[in-house]
């Protein structure tokens, strides 16, 4: 039955909100989809709902596709589930807690991996029960300290979360590679671009992870791509080349005064010297303990590694006072006579030689310093954050690039993260107790319904694809109050319901201009415009979004027109 806009709850803006600054925000905004309750909680009207769900139709046709069955977890959950792995204090503050009237701990899940892994043990014995792959479309909540960019970082949203159990390493890479190919369609299919790309797991844990992305300017993330070789990484995973181990002979330390160099520019300025020939200091609290990371002066330290090379929850950058209070002397130290249980280094400085670096001693610094012979540390590791233009490490001669993105979806090798702590295990062939290998994979709906909009509109407004478009057909009545224009639109309105074609006629009492300017504005695939001029001949005007100039058609066989029109845009 076609939706009249007379009596559609919800209406357009002509404006949108100050503090919408993307354009997927603006537009969703002013076409009527979304209202905001509170920050990074939003309400959707009825043609967003509408999209929402068939954007959740196609995620589901793709996991079936990939052989996975469909259930439906509790969102409320005990927070000791939540204990057995640990999650209640690495979630820390997104995590939402709540204590039911028996003043039991809950918690409302950001993700499911905890309740999959509970539900498995609970209903799993042997390798015969394997493989399975579950999915479900379930609210999740997190408690975003900065929600942003209206649907891309929200605090209560839907996810399809997907999980599967395997026996053996081998078995789960067919899942694996079922899932990505599944992602791959479903991002085809909405109209959006994607690239995959390597990815840090995070809070979800485990050691293999890739991210879909889409690539824009109002992305929140850095992908880092080689146009040579196809390599693609979330720059705070990817990897780059550091150049050769330096084979030249160590020579003697001298120490040189250097006044009023605290920074590497200033010092290598000063001494005529690249700054790639210098050690960077960089000063940290990692769990509470303040640690000591060395890395090449023209390269930066990534957190994230940082944090994940030490097995830590968290780290942040000293403040003057505590480097003081660690004995160290900020803009002049070195790790020379640091204690190597307190230092981290990057590749990029134990494989070089003769660097220069602090003398730890105010206004001093020290040449020729070698890894090994002056200084040591407990812990070598890549914690170098790639940037642009630096050399890939995937192929010779490439160089990598940096652009914005946002992150679609993520699918992750978890193993043996959740199934160890919880005890899911399983007897195998020969009766022995084995854990399972476990994968997770998640998309964000209304991260994606951003997405499509984002990806698809122009200055007018959204230009729906046609497979996730909230109506197929738009319905401009001119003068519909005019008898022959009404019965018209009530015939042209059936007509297309029979042809399978949703319509969204807009009947209401307004002047053209305002009436087109909602049809660009909510973006419908096809246009088709009636009145008194045209039915005179017994004709209507149709009109794709994407193209400039409309045709006539006769108004009996608007109907099947319009189906043919619509199919020539999917080919």
């Amino acid at each position: 039955m076609a939706t009249r806009m007379s009596a559609m709850f919800g209406r357009t803006l002509r404006e949108a909100p100050g503090d919408a600054d993307s354009a997927n925000h603006q537009l969703l905004l002013r076409a009527g989809l979304i209202v905001q309750l509170a920050a990074g909680v939003y309400s959707f009207m009825p043609p967003a709902w509408r999209s929402l769900r068939k954007l959740e139709q196609i995620i589901r046709e793709e996991m079936e596709a990939a052989g996975a069955q469909e259930i439906r977890m509790p969102a409320m959950q005990p927070l000791e589930l939540w204990q057995e792995t640990g999650r209640d204090r690495s979630y820390g503050p997104v995590l939402f807690r709540l204590r039911d009237r028996r003043e039991r701990p809950m918690v409302l899940a950001p993700t499911h991996e905890e309740a999959v892994t509970d539900l498995f043990r609970k209903t799993a014995q042997s390798y015969r029960d394997l493989p399975q792959r579950v999915f479900q479309m379930q609210t999740k909540f997190r408690d975003e300290p900065r929600p942003r960019g209206g649907l891309i970082r929200v605090r209560e949203f839907i996810m399809k979360d997907a999980y599967s159990f395997d026996i053996d390493e081998q078995a789960f890479q067919r899942t694996y590679s079922a899932m990505a190919e599944a992602y791959h369609n479903i991002y085809r299919r909405c109209g959006v671009p994607v690239v995959a790309v390597q990815a840090d797991s995070g809070a979800i844990g485990g050691k293999q992870s890739e991210e879909f992305i889409f690539l824009t300017e109002i992305g929140e993330d850095n992908i880092v791509l080689c146009p040579s070789c196809g390599y693609a990484a979330n720059q705070e995973r990817a990897e780059f080349d550091r150049g050769a181990v330096s084979e030249a002979a160590p020579l003697a330390v001298e120490e040189v005064a250097t006044p009023g160099t605290t920074t590497i520019e200033a010092l290598a300025e000063f001494l005529g010297v690249p700054q790639e020939t210098t050690a960077k200091a960089a000063f940290f609290l990692v769990d509470g303990e303040p640690t000591f990371a060395v890395i090449r002066g023209d390269l930066e330290v990534n957190e994230l590694k940082l944090i994940n090379t030490l097995g830590a929850q968290e780290a942040r950058p000293l403040t003057p006072d505590e480097v003081a209070e660690a004995g160290w002397i900020a803009g002049y130290a070195s790790p020379v006579g640091v204690d190597p249980a307190r230092v981290i280094a990057d590749p990029s400085v134990v494989q070089a030689r003769n660097l220069v670096g602090g003398a730890n001693r105010e206004g001093f610094h020290l040449r020729h310093l070698n890894y090994g012979r002056d200084w040591s540390a407990a812990t070598v590791a890549d914690i170098g954050l790639a940037q642009a233009g630096a050399p890939c490490a995937a192929c010779p001669g490439g160089r990598l690039e940096m652009q914005r993105g946002v992150e679609l979806g993520h699918i992750f090798r978890l193993g043996e993260v959740y199934a160890a702590p919880m005890d899911a295990a399983i007897l195998n062939a020969d009766g022995e107790r084995v854990l399972p290998v476990m994968g997770c994979y998640g998309i964000g709906l209304e991260r994606l319904l951003a997405a499509v909009v984002q990806a698809n509109h122009d200055a007018q407004g959204i230009v729906w694809p046609p497979a996730v478009a909230p109506y197929d057909v738009h319905l401009v009545a001119i003068g519909a109050d005019r008898e022959e224009v009404a019965a018209a639109l009530e015939r042209l309105e059936r007509d297309l319901e029979a042809a399978g074609l949703s319509c969204l006629s807009d009947d209401r009492d307004e002047r053209p201009g305002v009436k087109f300017n909602d049809a660009d504005l909510i973006g419908a695939p096809l246009r088709i415009t009636l009145g008194p001029r045209g039915l005179r001949d017994g004709e209507v005007e149709l009109k794709l979004r994407a193209e400039a100039e409309g045709r006539n058609a006769a108004l009996e066989a608007a109907a099947s027109v319009a189906q043919d029109a619509l199919a020539s845009l999917t080919g």
